[in-house]
């Protein structure tokens, strides 16, 4: 994607390095770092430990700023730096066998995200740096709203009359040059603002990301809001916004250099798949494809599939699911919500849900192919979640009496929610849903919690010693959870 528009530069300063994880193998740690500096600017050398310089790419250059990216690799077996000009930054390594990784989630909220106080907002992401100061992670997964970008319903005038239109009137609004522009711009500068900011540069240097989208990196609820929305130019128009700035902020990436962790080489859909020693990660893109009545299109399913069955058996799982795989019954509140007025307000919010009753076979299918996985394979597979702005876990008792576990962690800056929320979802998971007959689910609190949902920011640190995993939530008043065993 190259936008050759003038344009003013959005900030003087640059942005970056920002650092992408690409797998690895017992030798090579592969990374990629993304640098945003004004344009006309030169890019600075980067240079690995003990390698050569890495050979600068032009990505985008839009709104007076050149987006480079560096392709580079790492020593796979010990913690390694690299130099991007006269700085000096270190990276964990992932195949060591007491490897971290942390795992966040819905990094904004939906109103005035970039207004709050910097030390209020990034409280957690300050927490985490000093956490990674003390104990370096090697890996952090971001598992979905890494923007809150639901105010692009402003950023122009014919997109602000489209979002307060009638839905059956959208089809007839034209998304403008103009329109586009706007919107493209809203998104750029917004990954510039959270990537830029204070707490985000230490980690986003030393720390390689592997991110996968959710709705709020579009607008909230994308996919699940009717076929008149969804499919009306200014619509489509800005999901293939966010979708390039997905690309190029949360993957290091365009349509014409998609890296080999994107499963689909057509670009159809965007879910990832990264490979090192004795570990896999898996994460399926859940909006690109998603419809009303649908969370994975075609192409999503045969690809994520062809992933886990390509993973050898002696390989650990870890799944990032954007939305829990995993929770509390939703068909009575779907059922409450059909006879109430405020009907179209959540209905949104419950469709995004695998629980949906409208997606059950899906989540059955997911589900059933997990839990065959771990049946057969040598090693676990393990959820990671975000979305709901609580920290909860759960397990599916399967047919070998192993557990099948879903962790979840959010937000690390959304704001906790009030009470009535986390008390709902308890008293719906108290009767639980097991779509699978004869594989129980249940939620559980978090070590050392007496209620089923932690009401409090957070994040989710894994720890591995050799073939052993424990998890540990940090969460903001409560502190540190006892480790468990997973």
């Amino acid at each position: 994607m190259i936008i050759d528009r003038p344009a003013a530069a959005t900030a003087d300063a640059a942005a970056g390095p920002i650092l992408y994880a690409r797998g690895g193998d017992e030798e090579q740690h592969f990374l990629a770092a993304l640098l945003v500096l004004p344009e006309g600017a030169a890019a600075p050398e980067l240079a690995p430990e003990d390698s050569a310089a890495a050979v600068p790419i032009v990505l985008a250059n839009c709104f007076g700023k050149t987006v480079w990216r560096y392709d580079f690799s790492l020593p796979a077996d010990r913690s390694a730096s690299y130099r991007l000009g006269d700085q000096h930054f270190t990276v964990a390594a992932p195949a060591a066998s007491d490897r971290r990784i942390v795992y966040v989630s819905c990094n904004g909220q939906e109103r005035g995200d970039l207004d709050r106080e910097d030390g209020e907002r990034d409280a957690m992401w300050t927490r985490l740096a000093a956490e990674h100061r003390r104990a370096p992670f090697a890996l952090m997964l971001q598992g979905g709203d890494q923007l809150y970008a639901d105010d692009v319903l402003y950023a122009h005038p014919s997109v602000e009359r489209w979002a307060s239109a009638p839905r059956d009137t959208r089809g007839d609004i034209a998304f403008e040059p103009a329109a586009d522009e706007a919107v493209r711009r809203f998104y750029f500068e917004r990954y510039l603002g959270n990537f830029g900011r204070a707490a985000m540069r230490t980690v986003a240097a030393e720390i390689p990301s592997v991110m996968m989208w959710d709705d709020h990196d579009i607008i909230d609820g994308w996919g699940s809001h009717p076929a008149a929305l969804l499919d009306s130019p200014v619509g489509r128009g800005l999901f293939a916004a966010a979708r390039d700035m997905f690309l190029l902020f949360q993957v290091a990436a365009t349509d014409a250099t998609l890296p080999s962790t994107i499963m689909d080489r057509s670009g159809a859909t965007l879910g990832l798949v990264l490979r090192y020693p004795d570990l896999a990660l898996l994460a399926p893109d859940l909006r690109s494809e998603r419809r009303p009545d649908r969370v994975m299109g075609p192409q999503g399913w045969a690809h994520f599939e062809a992933a886990l069955a390509a993973t050898p058996p002696w390989d650990r799982v870890l799944l990032m699911s954007s939305v829990p795989a995993i929770g509390p019954r939703l068909s009575w509140l779907e059922a409450l919500a059909d006879m109430l007025p405020v009907r179209n307000k959540y209905e949104d919010d419950m469709r995004d849900q695998w629980q949906s009753r409208v997606h059950r076979d899906e989540w059955v299918r997911l589900l059933s192919l997990l839990a065959e996985r771990q049946e057969y394979a040598d090693q676990p597979v393990t959820l990671v979640s975000g979305e709901i702005h609580l920290a909860t876990r759960g397990e599916m008792l399967l047919a070998d009496e192993s557990l099948l576990h879903q962790l979840v962690a959010s937000g690390i800056s959304h704001p906790a929610p009030s009470w009535a929320y986390p008390a709902m979802l308890e008293l719906l998971a108290q009767w639980g849903e097991s779509p699978l007959p004869g594989y129980p689910i249940q939620l559980r609190p978090l070590p050392g919690q007496r209620r089923t949902y932690a009401a409090e920011r957070n994040y989710l640190v894994l720890s591995f010693d050799d073939e052993a995993l424990e998890a540990e939530w940090e969460l903001e008043r409560s502190g540190r959870t006892p480790p468990l065993p997973i």
